[in-house]
């Protein structure tokens, strides 16, 4: 199966709201009321922390069996470091991004914990969005006037 092109459209709303589509689906962004927002739905980068959280999920569920992980639940919570005062333009020695990012992994499976902990280290290194937080990909912008 060769490379597949994913899409994504953004489209603002009122204030800082953020309409976002892929496909048919389509979730709204916001800032919370303290960063200037409507708060009518997770920040940017909460929504990052869920995808990255939604898609270790996914490869833990696809990928239990051909481990010999007998999974019977999994919930995974994730915690990003970020100061706000970088990205508002109040402090220019402040990361604009995450500084840390920490996933805890909560497994239920009939297995050892040596077991689940070298799973867990698969998803890691299986999870497209952790793979392309770790390792940034090329960007190229382009700008159209209407």
């Amino acid at each position: 199966m060769g490379q597949m092109v994913f899409k994504a459209a953004t489209k603002p709303q009122d204030g800082l709201t953020i309409e976002c589509g892929a496909r048919n689906f389509k979730i709204i962004l916001d800032e919370p009321e303290s960063l200037g927002g409507n708060d009518k739905g997770m920040n940017p980068v909460e929504c990052l922390l869920a995808a990255l959280g939604a898609c270790k999920c996914i490869v833990a569920k696809a990928f239990a069996q051909k481990n010999k992980i007998n999974l019977q639940d999994i919930r995974i919570e994730l915690e990003g470091i970020l100061d706000p005062d970088g990205f508002l333009g109040k402090n220019k020695d402040a990361k604009i991004g995450f500084s840390k990012i920490t996933t805890r992994f909560y497994i239920k499976a009939d297995n050892t914990k040596d077991e689940i902990e070298k799973f867990v280290d698969f998803i890691e290194k299986h999870c497209p969005v952790h793979d392309t937080l770790e390792n940034k990909p090329a960007f190229s912008t382009e700008v159209y006037s209407e």
